[in-house]
């Protein structure tokens, strides 16, 4: 049963439009993408299955909280550019809603990164914060790149703290690098509507062409790191994964001049998929 702000009870569909709201404002396929990386990263770390569940639990959590406050915060925006597709817009659910979720999210978030790992918790709450700060003020700004490095940088670092070792200095650096090369990627296809509203982050000040181009460097810088970071000599999957990357982003790259945006988006999304699987199943976690 669900009560509105009001104190009403909520008829059964207006129940199931509320859940369909809350589901649309998570932004359900980036925030499921992350969370199974995060799991999957505990898992190649050798964590055990509780802290395999704990770091999960953490990830999704904090999805939520970062979802839930963005599409609130970004209500007002979204209908002046008409985008129905967005539940505060469209009726479903409200900002008060969101902003309640968010809370609820952010909390829970906390005391599971401490039930996980009291040693790690800190790093984790540094990348929620730092997500949170991206969602306002820092999105329309130059230094919107910053909260994607530090989240993306400290969700490994959390992984590996968890696990009881220390943190290489490559493998943040790595995540960091990832993390800017997703916001470049990311921001191409509301570039139009984030005009309108004035949202003028750094990617939107290189425009769809340089976004792309910057992204596919920095993806290439990380699967360098990644390759050559850790100790010893490269492993075979780490040259497979360099030579498909040098592979896809030329052939991105020529999409691109040719004026083919959406080979070189494509590209991106490639290269980020393989450097996962490399982060992954390099052995680079053990």
């Amino acid at each position: 049963m669900i009560v509105s702000s009001y104190g009403r009870v909520l008829s059964n569909d207006e129940e199931a439009g509320v859940l369909r709201g809350l589901l649309r404002a998570c932004h359900p396929e980036p925030a499921a993408a992350v969370t199974l990386v995060g799991g999957v990263l505990a898992v190649g770390a050798g964590l055990s299955a509780w802290q395999v569940a704990g770091v999960t639990a953490t990830v999704g959590t904090s999805q939520l909280a970062v979802g839930w406050s963005n599409d609130a915060i970004d209500a007002p925006r979204d209908a002046t550019v008409g985008r129905t597709d967005k539940p505060v817009p469209s009726g479903l659910v409200s900002r008060r809603v969101l902003f309640v979720g968010a809370a609820i999210a952010a909390a829970a978030c906390v005391t599971l990164a401490f039930a996980t790992s009291v040693r790690a918790a800190p790093v984790y709450v540094v990348a929620l914060v730092s997500a949170l700060l991206y969602n306002w003020p820092l999105k329309s700004t130059v230094a919107s790149p910053v909260p994607y490095a530090v989240s993306f940088g400290c969700l490994p670092a959390f992984v590996v703290l968890v696990a009881g070792r220390e943190v290489p200095w490559w493998l943040p650096a790595a995540g960091a690098l990832l993390g800017v090369a997703a916001h470049f990627a990311n921001v191409v296809p509301d570039l139009a509507d984030d005009a309108r509203t004035g949202v003028r982050g750094l990617p939107h000040r290189f425009g769809a062409t340089g976004s792309l181009a910057a992204s596919a460097v920095l993806l290439a810088a990380v699967t360098a790191l990644l390759v050559f970071g850790p100790p010893g000599p490269p492993r075979p999957i780490g040259w497979i994964a360099g030579a498909l990357t040098v592979a896809v982003l030329l052939i991105g790259g020529n999409g691109l001049v040719r004026g083919g945006r959406q080979w070189a988006f494509r590209a991106v999304l490639v290269v980020a998929v393989l450097d996962v699987v490399l982060l992954v199943g390099g052995g680079v976690l053990g």
